[in-house]
């Protein structure tokens, strides 16, 4: 990535990103939403919106606004839409979480929020799919990973068109009388589409990339990269597709969820088979933090499959889903997001202060711009209160997750401290640390 073009906003989208991931996991905290409220109801579609909007959506658009042009060898097609886009998010969560409120009771406000605020966050998904979308058009033949990203934007775009009718359908307006059953049934493709499409395989596409480029690996393995790549994509297909029909002729989803779950399966073996393969082939032997941390993030990807099929087995899946999508939230893809960033930032840091003027004076490593021993309790922290907390969601015990939340809301603040010291390259050594001609990068905004 030497001499790419830096993305102006991907550190201004990683910052909100954690933001909005720090008031969702305060807010659980203090006993707001699920388990204390139902996993319906309106503080809980608050906390659920805050942390797969605000907090997942938002980083994924921001590192994929930076590598994509990397996955395909082309810049972004444009880089002036990324901080309308990132405005339009903002606005757009901030109002629907505002109806969210109004709707549970707890400011008043009219219903109308809900569809102005979908309206907004769908003009800005708009934006974000049109240019990474035209990016990797122009690219085509695309590469493996790029294919992931390209299966995850048109699950957002999914995504993001049944939240718009959810929201009217709950604003009560009259044009959504005619889909009385659509919040019923129609959570399961609204999830597997956001959840699984948009945040899951687009995150699976990405690491593909990251993991090789940061442990100096050699490409993964076609054949299980095109495996994955196509069970991943058959099983959305599946999900959204035979969903929506089953939906529209109201024969239920459980034959559908079967053959999905069934792909999916397939595709995170084949996945996880691929992963370890660039583990074992890679060049850099001494593992960083954020390649360990990785690991335990795969981890609790891999305790995903083994928990739902062990509820499915077991009969008990609708009572401990909330415990199940926790761990995919959190163990699973803020696990993965958080120890990427931890690489990311300081990378793009690097890029920036010390790329203009590598090979004319001495110059710091990546990792010096980073403590590891210090961080590496932050991490331990965070993936031992995610797990605790899923166990808590599992045995009832409310108080037991507000107490492994509150662990998760520490090591979670200890890390966006160690990103912003990195972001001041605080940890660099004199006289290492601004030679002539490096500047320390503003915090919020990359200089292209």
């Amino acid at each position: 990535m030497i001499g790419t073009s830096l993305c102006k906003w991907a550190i201004s989208y990683f910052a909100a990103a954690i933001v909005w991931l720090l008031l969702a996991e305060v807010l659980m905290v203090a006993g707001f939403g699920f388990p204390n409220d139902d996993i319906g109801g309106p503080d809980t579609l608050v906390i659920v919106h805050m942390v797969c909007i605000g907090w997942l959506s938002m980083v994924v658009c921001g590192a994929l606004f930076q590598f994509v042009p990397v996955l395909v060898a082309r810049p972004l097609y444009a880089e002036r839409w990324t901080l309308p886009a990132l405005a339009l998010l903002t606005l757009g969560l901030t109002i629907l979480l505002a109806g969210f409120l109004a709707l549970g009771g707890h400011i008043n406000g009219p219903r109308w929020l809900l569809p102005v605020g979908a309206g907004l966050l769908i003009a800005g998904f708009v934006l974000v799919v049109a240019n990474l979308g035209m990016t990797l058009w122009l690219a085509r033949p695309l590469p493996g990973p790029a294919r992931f990203a390209a299966v995850g934007l048109a699950c957002i775009c999914v995504t993001a068109a049944f939240g718009g009718m959810f929201s009217l359908v709950l604003s009560g307006a009259a044009v959504a009388a005619r889909w009385p059953e659509l919040l019923v049934s129609g959570v399961p493709i609204h999830a597997i589409a956001g959840l699984g499409g948009w945040l899951t395989f687009t995150a699976m596409g990405v690491s593909y990339r990251l993991l090789a480029m940061f442990m100096l690996a050699p490409d993964s393995d076609a054949r299980l990269g095109r495996l994955a790549w196509l069970a991943g994509a058959a099983a959305l297909a599946v999900g959204v597709v035979g969903g929506v029909l089953a939906l529209w002729r109201a024969t239920g989803l459980n034959l559908v969820l079967l053959v999905a779950g069934a792909a999916a399966l397939l595709s995170l073996i084949a996945y996880g088979h691929d992963v370890l393969g660039l583990y074992r082939t890679r060049k850099r032997r001494a593992l960083e933090l954020n390649t360990r941390m990785s690991i335990l993030s795969l981890a609790s990807l891999a305790a995903v499959a083994i928990l739902g099929a062990a509820l499915l087995a077991t009969g008990s899946f609708q009572p401990h889903v909330g415990a199940l999508v926790f761990l995919v939230a959190f163990g699973w893809l803020t696990g993965l997001v958080l120890a990427n960033l931890y690489k990311i930032v300081p990378f793009l840091t690097w890029l920036e202060a010390y790329g203009p003027v590598m090979g004319r004076v001495p110059t710091p490593r990546v990792q010096d711009l980073v403590a590891e021993r210090r961080a590496t309790k932050w991490f331990v922290l965070f993936f031992a209160g995610s797990w605790a907390a899923t166990l808590m969601l599992l045995v009832d015990a409310a108080l037991g997750f507000r107490v492994a939340l509150a662990v998760v809301t520490l090591a979670t603040l200890g890390l966006g401290e160690e990103l912003i010291r990195a972001r001041r390259l605080a940890d660099v050594a004199e006289p290492l640390r601004l030679p002539t001609g490096a500047a320390v990068p503003h915090l919020l905004i990359s200089r292209n």
